[in-house]
């Protein structure tokens, strides 16, 4: 076998007190896919951070083909031909393409900045990742797929030996995913090391030729190609088979408790839906990238208005022509994007979980801390929030940790109707399963859960009904007896518009 590009040896890192590695130690070699995994707070992030010279390890050594190294800066990682593409975006959104790619190793001519070499060979990495957009586009303005696989273009343009990868697909459509799975492979043939860390346990096992498993900051476990496979990884994980990954049992159902009728977005003006939700269950709403899924669900909760139809809520006809007049309606919504739209991330857990309470948690016009605090104290035991205490900055918090902020800030407010935007994506295997926990708790408090997930196993293990839509149009419905992918992928498709019209 061939020496190590890169080995990291009993690597420890401390934060105020906690230790977040505990000696863990993993080599990567040159034409492999090294998969590390983990639970949210697993460690794997601050080592990665440490391999890329972003951070420094309190103890433990790094050793660059053969020879031990002091990695203190990124400029010296990149030096030795480490790359780390960051699970947060690290661009500067008021420059345009080309200049991110280039940021901080900007090619002169004659003294001034080589502004034809970069949008050339800009041009390059972007063909590279299937990115079509110009180099002088301004990146700010594309949308979070964009701007992952610009990220990812500015680390190829190093020509990088060791490349990490913090989950590079999380925000990425299934095509885009596709092109970059196809890139690693590429890479991966002419001699690169790949370190790819991804809660996509389906994404691991078809790609990886080893995987490296950290559990509570420490080693777990390894896998060679051959021992792959989701239970193993899992095993490992969690420290425990999970026997039953998704928990839903079927609630018995009430009245309605959302009723829509002629809605249209103005994502798909030229489209109606029609639907209802009952009291006590979970309705998946699944479709294609581009379907409308995510229009939907802003429609209802006022953050985009719908251009006509109707709403009742428990029989009510309401107006949603802002968040706050759903609010108002008993609606409550788990945006997709938790960091930019469900979070102030430099606020505690505190601020963050009382924020849509905020009106009932006042006294004379003054906000009650007293109140605040209690409701923390509430929470953060009932949603299993890991967090260093009430005043902890949420953007310190795991992803998964964050995401049940963000639904906690919800429970407080008590509403009938939840719908959620994809819960799950780029949270752990644990985080999910509390998520789940999560939805089936509010299901059978007696609310409506109307949930959007790109992963199909998930929608088949969580719903009572699933919703799809083609297009902006409800392509058809169905039961949970009738449930399978086929039957899914056949509405998202429109493959066949005589079982959607015969399913709704």
């Amino acid at each position: 076998m061939a020496s190590p590009l890169l080995e990291a040896r009993q690597i420890s890192k401390s934060f105020a007190g906690v230790r977040a590695l505990k000696g863990v130690s993993l080599s990567v070699y040159p034409g492999e896919v090294l998969a590390v995994v983990g639970e949210n707070g697993a460690g794997k992030s601050t080592l990665m951070k440490i391999l890329a010279g972003v951070q420094r390890p309190d103890s433990g050594e790094l050793v660059v083909d053969g020879a031990v190294r002091t990695i203190g800066s990124v400029q010296e990682a990149l030096r030795f031909g480490i790359a780390l593409i960051h699970q947060e975006l690290n661009l500067a959104e008021t420059l345009d393409v080309g200049a991110n790619i280039f940021l901080g190793r900007e090619p002169h001519r004659c003294g001034w900045v080589d502004a034809v070499r970069i949008e050339t060979e800009a041009r390059i990495v972007l063909e590279r990742v299937g990115l079509s957009v110009e180099p002088g586009a301004l990146v700010g303005d594309l949308t979070i797929g964009q701007q992952q696989l610009v990220e990812i273009a500015k680390a190829l343009s190093v020509n990088a030996r060791v490349l990490i990868m913090d989950e590079p697909t999380s925000s990425l459509s299934d095509h885009e995913a596709k092109v970059l799975l196809r890139l690693i492979r590429e890479l991966r043939s002419k001699g690169t090391g790949i370190v790819y860390i991804s809660h996509r346990l389906g994404e691991v096992q078809g790609l990886a030729d080893r995987v490296e498993v950290l559990r509570d900051g420490d080693n777990a476990g390894r896998l060679l190609r051959e021992e792959i496979s989701h239970g193993a990884m899992v095993q490992l994980m969690v420290g425990r088979a999970l026997a039953q990954f998704y928990p839903h049992e079927p609630h018995e159902t009430g009245e309605v408790v959302l009723d829509v009728v002629g809605l249209r977005t103005r994502a798909n003006p030229g489209k109606v839906v029609d639907f209802q939700l009952r009291a006590g269950e979970i309705v998946g709403l699944a479709g294609l990238v581009g379907a409308g899924r995510s229009e939907l669900l802003d429609a209802l909760f006022g953050v985009v208005p719908a251009l006509q139809g109707t709403v009742r809520v428990s029989g009510e006809l309401v107006e949603l022509r802002s968040p706050r007049m759903a609010m108002d309606a008993g609606i409550a919504l788990v945006p997709e994007d938790r960091k930019h739209q469900g979070l102030f991330l430099e606020m505690g857990v505190r601020e963050n979980l009382s924020i849509a309470s905020l009106h009932r948690e006042q006294t004379g016009g003054f906000l009650n801390r007293a109140k605040e605090r209690a409701l923390c104290e509430e929470m953060m035991p009932a949603l299993r929030i890991k967090a260093a205490g009430v005043e902890q900055p949420v953007q310190f918090l795991s992803g998964g940790n964050q995401q049940k902020v963000v639904i906690g800030k919800w429970l407080a407010t008590r509403p009938g109707v939840f719908l959620l935007d994809e819960p799950t994506r780029g949270v752990d295997i644990g985080a999910k399963q509390e998520i789940y926990r999560l939805m089936e708790e509010l299901a059978a408090n007696g609310a409506a859960v109307l949930f959007v997930s790109s992963d199909l196993e998930e929608i088949l293990g969580m719903s009572d009904r699933v919703l799809v839509l083609h297009e902006g149009r409800l392509s058809g419905e169905l039961l949970r007896k009738d449930l399978s992918e086929e039957a899914v992928m056949r509405l998202a498709t429109a493959a066949h518009t005589e079982v959607a019209a015969s399913s709704i």
